[in-house]
Formats: C-alpha cells, sequence, structure tokens
C-alpha cells in the first residue's frame, strides 16, 4: 500500500507568508489612496485576506494534531504559524483602528511605515520559500539579516513619527489615534521580524 504523503508545512508557510503580502499591499494601496467613504469597504477585503490565512493556519493545526513524525519540531511549526498569523492580523488591526478613531487622512509617516512594511512581507515570504532548504541554503541568513534591517528601519521610523506627532499636532483625539496606530504600524515590522528569529532557531537547532 503506497503509503500517505507527508503534509508539506514549509508550503504552508509560504502560502500564509503570501497572504501576509497581500494585507501589506492593500494596507499600502489603501494609506496612499485614501478615502474616508472607501475604509469600510477595505476593512472588508483585508478580512477576507486574514480569514483566508486563518483557513490555512487550521489545515497546518490539524494535520499537526494527527503526525507523529515531522521533519521540524512540533513546537517550531505551531510558533512558526501562530507568529506569521499575528503579522496579517496585526496589519488588519491598523485599517480597524483607523476606522474607529475615525482618521480621515493618513500622516505622511505612516506612507513611509507602510511602505516598510510592504517590504519586510516580501522579503519574508522570500525567506520562508527558501526555509525548506535551510539545512543547506546560502540565502536564508541574508534574507533573515534583510528583515531585520527592515524591522530597525521601521523602529526608526516609528520614533521620528512619534516624536513629530507630539511636536506638530495641537489634537489630543488625533494624538491619541496615531500614536494608536504607529504602535501597530511599528508592530507589524516586529512580528515579521519574529518569524525570522524563529526560522533562524530552526536552523541552529538542527546544524
Amino acid at each position: 500500500m503506497a503509503r500517505k504523503k507527508d503534509f508539506d508545512y514549509f508550503g504552508a508557510f509560504v502560502e500564509m507568508a503570501g497572504y501576509c503580502c497581500q494585507a501589506a499591499n492593500l494596507l499600502n494601496e489603501t494609506m496612499n489612496n485614501f478615502k474616508v467613504d472607501q475604509l469600510q469597504e477595505d476593512i472588508e477585503k483585508m478580512h477576507f485576506i486574514e480569514h483566508s490565512g486563518d483557513q490555512t493556519r487550521h489545515v497546518v493545526i490539524e494535520n499537526l494534531a494527527k503526525e507523529f513524525i515531522t521533519n521540524i519540531e512540533r513546537e517550531d511549526i505551531m510558533a512558526i504559524t501562530e507568529q506569521i498569523d499575528d503579522v496579517t492580523d496585526t496589519i488588519e488591526d491598523v485599517l480597524l483602528r483607523m476606522y474607529m478613531c475615525n482618521v480621515t487622512s493618513p500622516r505622511e509617516y505612516a506612507l513611509k511605515m507602510s511602505a516598510i512594511i510592504v517590504k519586510c512581507c516580501d522579503s519574508l515570504k522570500k525567506a520562508l520559500e527558501e526555509f525548506q532548504n535551510f539545512r543547506k541554503s546560502d540565502h536564508l541568513h541574508d534574507l533573515i539579516v534583510e528583515i531585520n534591517h527592515l524591522e530597525e528601519e521601521g523602529d526608526e521610523l516609528f520614533t521620528q513619527a512619534t516624536r513629530d506627532l507630539y511636536l506638530n499636532c495641537n489634537d489630543v483625539k488625533e494624538i491619541m489615534a496615531w500614536d494608536n496606530i504607529y504602535h501597530y504600524l511599528e508592530k507589524c515590522c516586529d512580528n515579521c521580524e519574529e518569524v525570522a528569529n524563529l526560522m533562524e532557531d530552526v536552523k541552529m537547532k538542527n546544524s
């Protein structure tokens, strides 16, 4: 009898990263072509992307519950899956907070931060595509370093954005809104870096 084919966890990671990229691109498009009356529609599009990522996550968990032997440790598979999912969730959170805080136009630093998130997610997807070859890959380390650098750029923009907000804005409601939104924008890059760190941990443990 033919042996049942093992579930492709690495392929699932890449699929989930694809949803991260879709979410990042939608966020960036929304920021750069901002229309208040279209924000709710963009949130619905974002939720569809986030829900698609959740479905892949559920498939990973279902297979992990059934399989006794996996190609990397079960805890690592679960941690990477949850962390990739967090990337998409946090990108969705940015749009939700813009809606809840009744934002009428994006600030300049938000546009810069959303552009960094797109780059971060693109690099994350490339790294996850390379991840299945982590024992022999010559490129995975460079991609992880690239994500780390992008996260540092995101941190720097977050610092500048927050300072600019408190220096140049006198509207208390706007300060509160954007302080919160900037936090979530910065967290998107942090979450990408967390996935990169988990990949690096797996590589080190299995070298």
